[in-house]
């Protein structure tokens, strides 16, 4: 509806070439790879990932894994994010891979944005089919070969729209505010440039890559907290 611009990126194999072989595995798709800075130019992402033991792939961990310095910074805060994934069987874990990644959310203070039941079509049981409050899912079968149901893919529809219309509204303000508190913003750079220097003085135990982040800022007002009791 013109509301939103898209971007579609897949995260790094870490797998060799070989092991992928062996594994039958199907030929990367022509999209590009995503960097953990991209995200800090989203106003919200949803990944989609199959489940593994009932958890996201190695990956997808080994990729939030990189996102450190947008925590440490962060980055990511507020932000709106989702999740649609797949399993080789009717109970392979898809709820389960979506809770157990909750706290790579709720460490970097994103927000989550549940499908909940907005379809009807997820009360459909005459055939086994993917979707659930979570988010959209599929059973992809034990090699891949089930594509998605006519069913699967309205409720994935319905999921994209809603989490849109959510990532627009929680971004409109966001944007109308950097514009208004631009001289907010400087003065504020200023105070944290001021308290990196107190930083590198009261606490010159803070490792050089924290300094300037908000581990060195909370490390630097702690220490002048605690000195002058």
């Amino acid at each position: 509806d013109g509301k939103v611009d898209v971007e579609m990126y897949q995260i790094t194999e870490t797998l060799s070439a070989d092991v992928l072989e062996k594994m039958h595995a199907p030929p990367k798709q022509n999209i590009p790879e995503i960097t953990a800075d991209k995200l800090v130019e989203a106003d919200g992402f949803v990944f989609g990932f199959p489940t593994r033991f009932g958890t996201a792939p190695a990956q997808v961990k080994a990729f939030f894994d990189s996102t450190g310095k947008l925590w440490a910074e962060g980055a990511l805060a507020g932000k709106p994010v989702g999740l649609f994934f797949s399993t080789a069987s009717q109970h392979g874990g898809q709820e389960a891979t979506a809770f157990t990644f909750m706290p790579h959310f709720a460490h970097h203070g994103m927000i989550y944005v549940p499908l909940g039941y907005a379809s009807e079509k997820m009360f459909d049981n005459s055939v086994p089919s993917g979707g659930s409050p979570w988010g959209s899912s599929t059973i992809a079968g034990p090699s891949g070969e089930r594509q998605p149901l006519v069913q699967e893919l309205a409720i994935a529809e319905i999921q994209g729209e809603r989490f849109a219309a959510v990532a627009a509204k929680l971004a409109a303000p966001l944007k109308a505010g950097q514009q208004k508190d631009q001289p907010a913003q400087a003065q504020a750079q200023q105070t944290d440039q001021q308290t990196d220097q107190q930083a590198a003085q009261a606490q010159p135990e803070v490792p050089a890559k924290h300094q300037g982040s908000r581990m060195g800022r909370l490390a630097a007002k702690f220490k002048n907290l605690f000195s002058s009791n």
